[in-house]
């Protein structure tokens, strides 16, 4: 019988990010965008045709297109498999926040970034009393 020792790094962050915006419609943009991300990101994985989106060194055409419409610059490519974690968003009047236990949300942060934001980021299960822990 082999015994399998081995590491990884498949664990739960419990992570919260939070977007304050100027306005409660800048929020509801930001949402809008997220969505179209998240959207195009998964007619990207579902096309045979294309690499995977965590290891792609391209944008498709479409992603692109879309990119340039929603005046997003700063993703890089394989940053758009973030898109395709479980990760939930909602507006907050004019903050957006994210839950996710993932670590990696470069993509997010980035989005934030170039719409304005002032952004936080943290553990709930660390900062308790936030109001976005689990069973808060």
């Amino acid at each position: 019988m082999k015994i399998w020792n081995g590491y990884g790094s498949e664990h739960s962050a419990n992570l919260v990010m939070i977007g304050h915006f100027e306005s409660a419609d800048d929020a509801r943009s930001v949402i809008e965008k997220l969505n179209m991300l998240r959207e195009g990101a998964e007619a990207d994985d579902a096309d045979e045709s294309n690499p995977s989106l965590f290891e792609a060194k391209r944008f498709s055409d479409q992603m692109l297109e879309l990119l340039t419409k929603i005046k997003i610059y700063s993703l890089g490519a394989s940053e758009l498999g973030q898109f395709l974690y479980a990760i939930d968003w909602q507006c907050d009047g004019d903050k957006v926040v994210i839950t996710t236990e993932e670590c990696d949300v470069s993509a997010f942060l980035k989005v934030f970034l170039d719409e304005g934001a002032r952004v936080e980021v943290f553990s709930p299960d660390v900062h308790k009393g936030s109001g976005y822990g689990r069973g808060e």
